[in-house]
């Protein structure tokens, strides 16, 4: 898949393509319908599939502290859309030159001028433009004049209602993580690169996998039975998510996983992270004393959820 950063990277080339825009965050199975209906229409066209994506996400611009919590990061976004098969992806950079377009300019600057697109598939609740002012008529309509076709992608429903990032959001925030797989279409996981921490875990007698998440948000928070998934084979583990508040931190959300009964050097490894059941919140303790029994604590519930439902028998792990 080729990754295009900004219309000023765009060449004669990139001209010619079957075309969807959205935030696609979670990539869930309401963007994999829209995905599946993208490479059926380009193989039917014979032309590339592209999907366009902003950072940052335009509620992002708009309010940084209030904008929902991501789902995905960036880089995992990009794994699974070439995982679904898209050809291309244009990441338009969300500043307040893209935020002023009209809608009229949108269409005229990225998908006519920029892409030249041939059809294009929105989902139900696709809006663009200033002020959110262009629509799927709006859409048609433009397309009947510059030249390219428009489809509406069907409403994807679980238990009768609208599959989305939000119900995975809250699907996480709850740690209903039978939901939120049923949602995404796979289990909810996170990935990333072993990085050198404090240390202070293996002084306390568990030692973990400090887990770089470059973003100060994320969508869990608290201790976790989790599976990692290293050199392809599942290890069962504990995992901690959030600020670490009975030490000081930098304030940024932190991974640590401990994998049971795993010896071995995980420095600078990308290990991926699958959260199965909430044991608790994360909670500042009086002292390293009191940490080092809650942690102890948590490696036995862990360890006793495993027990009681062996790694390989767990529903969507291979």
């Amino acid at each position: 898949m080729q990754l295009v950063r900004g219309l000023q990277n765009l060449r004669p080339t990139h001209r010619g393509c079957v075309a969807t825009i959205g935030n696609f965050d979670g990539v869930h199975r309401g963007h994999q319908a829209i995905l599946m209906r993208l490479r059926e229409r380009a193989a039917e066209l014979g032309l590339p599939s592209c999907v366009v994506i902003f950072e940052p996400q335009p509620r992002e611009f708009f309010g940084p502290e209030t904008a929902p919590v991501r789902v995905l990061r960036l880089r995992d976004k990009l794994e699974l859309l070439a995982a679904a098969g898209v050809d291309r992806v244009l990441c338009l950079a969300f500043n307040r030159r893209l935020r002023e377009l009209s809608a009229a300019e949108f269409v005229h600057t990225v998908l006519v001028d920029g892409l030249g697109v041939r059809h294009l598939e929105v989902g139900d609740d696709f809006r663009f433009g200033c002020d959110r002012a262009g629509d799927f008529a709006f859409l048609q309509q433009a397309g009947a004049l510059q030249g390219f076709t428009v489809e509406e992608a069907a409403t994807v429903e679980l238990d009768g209602r609208r599959v989305s990032s939000t119900r995975v959001r809250e699907a996480l925030a709850s740690a209903d993580f039978a939901a939120a797989e049923q949602l995404l279409g796979r289990p909810f996981s996170i990935a990333g690169r072993v990085l050198h921490g404090q240390k202070l875990a293996r002084q306390l007698g568990t030692p973990t996998a400090n887990i770089q998440l470059k973003r100060r948000r994320v969508p869990l928070t608290g201790v976790y039975v989790v599976s990692v998934l290293l050199d392809g084979r599942r290890w069962p583990g504990v995992a901690n998510i959030g600020v670490r508040p009975t030490v000081q931190g930098d304030g940024r959300a932190h991974l640590e996983v401990h994998l049971l009964d795993y010896r071995g050097d995980l420095y600078d490894r990308r290990l991926s992270v699958t959260f199965h059941h909430k044991l608790r919140d994360e909670q500042r303790f009086a002292s390293l004393e009191a940490l080092k029994t809650a942690i102890h604590a948590d490696t036995a519930a862990a360890r006793a959820y495993w027990q009681a439902l062996p790694l390989d028998d767990e529903p969507g792990l291979t």
